[in-house]
Parts: structure tokens; C-alpha cells; sequence
């Protein structure tokens, strides 16, 4: 049976447009980070949500476990540990898990749905700050480009259709993740929110915004 730490920790939602830095601001701020992408549904599950061409809308919230994201983000907080899934965006599925470990007072989650989670989070006193990353639609545009090639995600002409569909959505995406809670700003302006939070992870933090 496993022990609750007697300071648990708190989380930090991290969310904004895809291809805008998330990933690599969670790395610089040398906090534990639990990737939220590896939440996603795998590609045959008969729930997924479709765009008008029958292809799959990966950046629709049906297309992801909420729930299972946050019984991690519970466990995390609790007990310091949990098992997480490891998912593989070319095969379209999990393709095992891993034990992820926190020991220290606040850990980042981070991925394109975090916002969805922020209310949830914060009825149950587990939240202790929620970013949402902005930049200019172009400029983020461009590094999703070139990551989703990099990594080999879909085919070229996928990502260019996607890429133009998401550049156009990207205003009225950030405003949406600022109505469910989250403060947009760029990169150095969440390092310093991160770094302030991970030395004082109470809910205040967030309430503070």
C-alpha cells in the first residue's frame, strides 16, 4: 500500500497551440513532466472525432483520456509516483508505459488538452498553476512544422493541411484555453511563473494570476 507524502505535490497545467514550446519549456524548467500526449486514444478507437474528410481530428478533446490523465495527475500528486502510458504518434497507439516519479513539490503536465483539466484540478486543491503558451500564429506554425517532420508524425501533405487548418484556429484557440483558465504568455514569462511556483506550490500561486 503506498504512503502519501506528507507535502504532496501540486501540478502545473501546461497548454497552448501545438508546436508552441510546450515540451521544451517543461525541460528547461528541470521539473518532473508528465507528458499528456501519451493520453491519446489510439487511432481505431470507434470514439474518435472526424474532421468533414473522414481523417481523424487529433486536436479535438474527444480525441484523448481525460480521465485517465487525471487519475495520473492524482496519483502523482498523492503518492509521487504513478504509470504512465508511452504513445507513439506514427504507429497511432500506446506502445507500452513507464513509472514516472515526483520528488519535488510541484511537477509540470504538459500537452495541447491540459486547459481541460484546469477545473477539475483546482475543485480538488491539486493545482498550483495553469500557462497557456502564445506566440505568433506563424512563428508556431513554423516549429510545428518542422518537429512534425523531424519526428516523422504524418505525412508531409497531412501536416501542411493540418499546419494551415491550425495556424487559422490559433487566436480563437488560446482565447478558449484563457476562458477555461489558463494565463497566456510567451516562453521567459512562464519560465518565471514556473520557476516562483515550484518554490511556493500552493494553490495561491494560481489564484494569483
Amino acid at each position: 500500500m503506498s504512503t502519501s507524502p506528507v507535502n504532496p505535490a501540486r501540478v502545473v497545467l501546461l497548454c497552448g497551440p501545438s508546436g508552441s514550446g510546450k515540451s521544451t519549456l517543461a525541460e528547461r524548467a528541470g521539473l518532473p513532466v508528465l507528458q499528456l500526449d501519451d493520453f491519446y486514444k489510439d487511432g481505431d478507437d470507434p470514439t474518435l472525432p472526424r474532421l468533414h474528410d473522414g481523417s481523424v481530428d487529433w486536436d479535438d478533446p474527444r480525441s484523448w483520456h481525460r480521465e485517465d490523465a487525471l487519475a495520473a495527475i492524482r496519483s502523482l500528486c498523492a503518492d509521487g509516483a504513478a504509470e504512465v502510458p508511452v504513445y507513439s504518434i506514427p504507429a497511432n497507439g500506446r506502445v507500452g508505459s513507464r513509472p514516472l516519479t515526483v520528488d519535488t513539490a510541484a511537477f509540470i503536465a504538459e500537452g495541447i488538452f491540459a486547459a481541460e483539466i484546469i477545473r477539475a484540478c483546482e475543485a480538488e486543491g491539486l493545482l498550483a498553476d495553469a500557462i497557456c503558451l502564445r506566440n505568433r500564429p506563424l512563428t508556431t506554425a513554423y516549429r510545428r512544422f518542422l518537429r512534425d517532420v523531424r519526428e516523422a508524425r504524418k505525412s508531409v501533405p497531412y501536416l501542411l493541411r493540418r499546419g494551415i487548418r491550425l495556424m487559422r484556429a490559433e487566436r480563437a484557440l488560446v482565447t478558449d484555453q484563457q476562458s477555461l483558465g489558463a494565463y497566456a504568455c510567451n516562453g521567459q514569462e512562464a519560465l518565471t511563473r514556473l520557476a516562483k511556483t515550484s518554490a511556493h506550490p500552493q494553490p495561491t500561486a494560481y489564484a494569483a494570476r
